[in-house]
């Protein structure tokens, strides 16, 4: 899934051009490595550009040793409880030890133990196939079934807990130390994608503002991105735009902690699904583009393209670099020299400014937007006889 633009369906006759989606004039980065299609699908319905690129590999689980092992070890020895976490690296256990010949040796000791459920996806796994939860929280959180635990008291117990690639920060330490002997079910491991190239492109245009979020639906794939910046001599310059310009949107708190190690804010919804997390992208994107009344329009100016009166208009990295030096002086004189600086590799020659202004005067569609100031350089004509912004982003 390679960068792609949202074309809107068109709507009935005499109805007009469609209203732009509400990530219209965004561009997003996905990381995901599972589902990364359907992530991709909600944002470009909703007027997105996705740049997609893996930041990990899933282990086949039929090529897994560690995961065979772990299943030979509870089938010779019966824990005394098996925590479910997903309810596909649940469903892939068993269909990984059934590829092995262990499929029905695996459930027969799995209907002997004590058997919780992180959530109600999970339990719907466990029944599917045959067998019976014990418990399972209201919450779908980890904690508390760790304070279930807990509170029953581990000391002498063995208990295997199902992970998928994602650490439960605490939660086998906690158990160690409650005096839990832990195995470990390492479902769905994680690997450094076989073709690095789409994450490097990732990463050089992450660094050159050409993203306006990042997206996370795992913690493996954020410390697998930071971890490419580190061995490319880019990690400050990721963490420089993540701390001000690059939103990142995590799909819950475990995916959140690589970045939030890094002191970097993110974005979570409150229920850890893709769909809140693209609902919660519509809502923050938008309220970091800057709104201006300009030559009697309202100018919203977003990643990659600008809204005019509510028409998108995209407009080429060049012009939107001097649109945005523009922004930063609403209404006054912009010399020249300082949006040739602006300009990202356009060297000492001022022509490139005058080439990338006219550019940037045919994509908005409304050239009296700037005004050429002789000799001077050029303004946003800003409208004295608004007295109120609609909005800074």
């Amino acid at each position: 899934m390679d960068e792609a633009e949202q074309r809107p369906e068109p709507g009935p006759p005499g109805s007009g051009p469609p209203e732009p989606g509400p990530l219209a004039g965004f561009t997003v980065g996905v990381t995901a490595a599972r589902r990364a299609d359907e992530l991709g699908a909600l944002l470009r319905r909703r007027g997105a550009v996705v740049v997609h690129a893996p930041a990990l590999r899933i282990v086949p689980l039929a090529d897994d040793g560690e995961l065979l092992a772990a299943t030979k070890e509870i089938i010779e020895r019966a824990p005394d409880v098996v925590v479910a976490a997903t309810a596909i690296g649940f469903r892939g256990w068993i269909e990984a030890a059934d590829g092995w010949g262990l499929g029905e040796q695996l459930l027969g000791r799995l209907r002997g133990v004590e058997l919780l459920a992180r959530g109600p996806k999970v339990k719907g796994a466990i029944r599917a196939a045959g067998l019976t939860e014990k418990w399972s929280p209201s919450s779908e959180s980890m904690a508390e079934v760790l304070d279930r635990l807990l509170a029953e008291g581990v000391e002498g117990r063995v208990v295997a807990v199902q992970l998928h690639g994602e650490p439960l920060p605490g939660f086998v330490e906690a158990l160690r130390a409650g005096g839990a002997e832990v195995i470990p079910v390492p479902v769905y491991r994680w690997m450094p994608p076989e073709d690095i190239g789409p994450l490097d492109r990732l990463l050089d245009t992450a660094v050159s503002h050409g993203l306006d979020a990042l997206t996370f639906t795992s913690a493996p794939a954020a410390a697998s991105l930071l971890s490419r910046a580190e061995e490319r001599g880019l990690t400050d310059a990721l963490l420089g735009v993540l701390h001000h310009a690059v939103l990142a949107a995590c799909v819950g708190p475990v995916t959140a902690l690589p970045l939030q190690a890094r002191g970097v804010a993110t974005l979570q919804p409150e229920r850890f699904r893709l769909g809140p997390l693209v609902q919660l992208l519509c809502q923050e994107l938008p309220l970091r583009a800057r709104t201006l009344p300009i030559a009697g329009h309202r100018v919203e100016i977003r990643g990659h393209a600008v809204l005019v009166d509510g028409d998108l208009r995209p407009v080429p990295p060049a012009g939107m670099a001097l649109l945005r030096a523009l922004t930063r002086h609403p209404g006054w004189v912009v010399a020249r020299s300082e949006l040739l600086r602006a300009l990202p590799g356009a060297g000492r020659d001022e022509h490139a400014v005058e080439t990338a202004m006219a550019r940037l005067r045919t994509a908005l569609g409304t050239p009296r937007l700037i005004q050429t100031v002789v000799k001077r350089g050029y303004r946003l004509a800003l409208d004295p006889s608004v007295d109120t912004k609609y909005g800074d982003g």
